[in-house]
């Protein structure tokens, strides 16, 4: 990709993700498996966390210790099913933008995390940067990315049935913006943005069809969290889990601070209906409780 050329964006707006994917999908094992791993990684509590490509808040249940959470998609009908989900008044912002370009001050948040997001990133230097600046000194960002280096793949590779070679560190694009990674580029990637990385765990290790129609999905995720710490020798597995330190910056903003993410102007004040930038004149909309950031009128 060129670096005149933006980025490709992965839309859902419209898409019953929800249905299709998660509910009544047969994926009970995948996300409790993914729950374990966060409540070892993502600190409990804090100040403002932000759930990027957190959807329709599929993974709510870990806002409940920080005092402001946003929510932040670039899909605007999985944040109203967000809504739906945990309410319009209270501590959650629902923000629907893209994550390269993340609308908000330096040093906004102490936490976030991203979760079955990045797969759909074709620049992922950009987007760890946007994600590192918006970080304050001290912060932790988690980090869930789809490993193309797993046992399934090694095997079918050593087997002549598949073209792909595994041990390639360059990402795959299996179709249109849906990438694998190999482990120690997407380590690569995250020290060149300025994180470090403390602590790897592997998820997903029985992810087969036959283990997951034999054994109930609470018993295999159980015996997942068992294997997860292997992480830490070696990552063979669909997916990983990363805990990182953000590089440090500057302390805390006081308040939840919006940035212009075309001009970078900030800081943005709140109108009733839009929050106007003085910067380059555009107003991004608020609609029906979410900040729109993804098109200005």
């Amino acid at each position: 990709m060129s670096r005149d050329t933006p980025p490709r964006i992965c839309d859902y707006e419209g898409s019953s993700y929800r249905t299709d994917f998660w509910e009544g999908q047969g994926r009970e094992y995948e996300d409790l498996a993914e729950r374990i791993a966060l409540r070892r990684l993502l600190p409990p509590r804090g100040r403002r966390l932000i759930d990027i490509g957190g959807g329709f808040g599929r993974l709510s249940e870990f806002y409940g210790g920080y005092e402001q959470v946003v929510l932040l998609d670039y899909s605007r009908s999985l944040l109203r099913q967000a809504q739906e989900r945990l309410g319009r008044e209270g501590r959650v912002t629902y923000v629907a933008a893209s994550f390269y370009a993340l609308p908000f001050a330096p040093h906004t948040f102490d936490a976030a995390m991203m979760v079955r997001a990045i797969h759909h990133a074709e620049d992922v230097p950009t987007l760890l940067g946007q994600v590192a600046q918006v970080l304050a000194d001290g912060g932790t960002f988690v980090l869930e990315f789809a490993s193309k280096r797993h046992l399934k793949s090694i095997l079918r590779y050593a087997l002549g049935r598949q073209a792909w070679n595994p041990f390639d560190p360059a990402p795959y694009e299996f179709v249109p913006l849906n990438f694998d990674f190999h482990p120690t580029w997407m380590r690569a990637q995250l020290t060149a943005a300025g994180f470090h990385v403390k602590h790897i765990r592997t998820v997903s290790h029985f992810r087969l069809p036959l283990l997951k129609k034999l054994f109930p999905a609470a018993a295999l995720a159980r015996l997942d969290g068992l294997c997860q710490p292997t992480g830490a020798w070696w990552q063979l597995t669909p997916s990983v889990f990363v805990q990182c330190a953000a590089p440090g910056g500057g302390p805390l903003t006081e308040r939840l601070t919006f940035r212009c993410p075309v001009c970078g102007h900030a800081p943005l004040p709140v109108a009733e209906d839009a929050v106007p930038c003085a910067g380059c004149g555009r107003r991004w909309p608020l609609e029906d409780g979410i900040y729109n950031f993804k098109t200005a009128p």
